[in-house]
């Protein structure tokens, strides 16, 4: 007679008899604990893990080395545990989609706090210094230094924002405008835009980008700064100042414009900034991105001030009727992006 063997009659096997391999898919193993996993919990892409406490599971969905992620595939939703990423305190901050921005528009602290690794402790930066002022009737002032990139490591620690000032316009008879300042974010250093010179002063100022020469035959100012941050000034009589985008425009028959800057889109939004000052004479023009034009015949119009915190130049000041004033150069700026979700 054959017995059937059934459940009802089955009451014990021997541990040793249970030997071979279970068919496919039978040997999946659940992992049990009294929390949920983490993105450090590292397993292997389809792995199962149960939450003896809430009752709830999770699969391995994607399988990245303490990066891991868990979803769920109970009752519940969503992905365990969600990511960590950075957050910071420090300047004006707003948001642009799932990135945070913060603004320095003056001297500052910028303090992270450092997410996972994988995603929470690199930013990215746009650091311009302040602008060369304008020279008493005679060059535009060269454009603060302009340096930007992305992946920049931070930690959890303060870190220095310092907002370069704008060199004062020249005065007197010829008198040179002033160097701008460094702006500063961490370790990363923009240099002061170079000085417009005075009347028949000579070679420009020297700096981030060049100030405008004054003078026939006079050679622009250098951008000195390495790694680059900008270009070098006009050359000639009543050069523009130099911008980060562009050298500055040699003066001679007419007034030099200043250099055009560069555009970012940093915040969000695409903006020109760190444009060089305009030489002084007639139609002289500011570079785009905040240069300020040069002063006309007889000190009107009035030389123009490059743009605060953009680091443009500024312009040149204007003669007949006496030397006028060069205008000061626009001020630094210090833009930091990292993503927060």
């Amino acid at each position: 007679m054959t017995t059937k063997i059934t459940n009802d009659n089955i009451t014990s096997v021997d541990a040793a008899k249970l030997t071979g391999t279970l068919p496919a898919g039978m040997g999946t193993s659940i992992t049990k604990s009294a929390s949920d996993p983490t993105t450090t919990t590292n397993g292997t892409l389809g792995d199962i893990y149960l939450n003896t406490t809430s009752g709830e599971m999770y699969s391995l969905t994607d399988a990245t080395t303490n990066a891991n992620v868990w979803t769920n595939i109970g009752d519940g939703t969503g992905q365990v545990p969600t990511i960590n990423y950075m957050s910071a305190t420090g300047g004006s901050i707003t948001t642009d989609g799932d990135y945070k921005v913060h603004v320095f528009n003056a001297s500052g602290t910028f303090t992270p706090t450092i997410g996972d690794t994988s995603v929470g402790d690199f930013v990215e930066y746009l650091v311009i210094a302040g602008a060369g002022g304008g020279g008493s009737a005679g060059a535009g002032g060269g454009a603060g230094g302009y340096r930007t990139a992305t992946g920049f490591t931070v930690s959890n620690t303060g870190l220095t924002v310092t907002i370069g000032a704008g060199g004062a316009g020249g005065t007197g008879a010829g008198g040179a405008g002033g160097t701008g300042s460094n702006s500063v974010f961490s370790s990363i250093t923009s240099d002061g835009g170079g000085s417009g010179v005075g009347n028949s002063a000579g070679t420009g100022g020297a700096g981030g980008s060049g100030g405008g020469a004054s003078g026939t035959g006079a050679a622009g100012g250098t951008a000195t700064a390495s790694p680059s941050q900008g270009n070098n000034g006009g050359g000639g009589d009543s050069g523009g100042g130099g911008g980060a985008g562009a050298v500055g425009e040699n003066g001679g028959t007419g007034a030099g414009d200043g250099g055009a800057g560069l555009s970012s889109s940093i915040t969000g939004s695409s903006v020109t900034r760190a444009g060089g000052g305009g030489g002084y004479g007639p139609n002289s023009s500011g570079g785009a991105g905040g240069g300020g034009a040069g002063g006309g015949s007889g000190g009107s119009p009035a030389a123009t001030a490059g743009t605060v915190n953009t680091g443009g130049g500024a312009g040149a000041g204007g003669q007949g009727g006496g030397y006028h004033s060069g205008a000061a150069g626009g001020s630094g700026v210090v833009i930091i992006r990292y993503k927060f979700q």
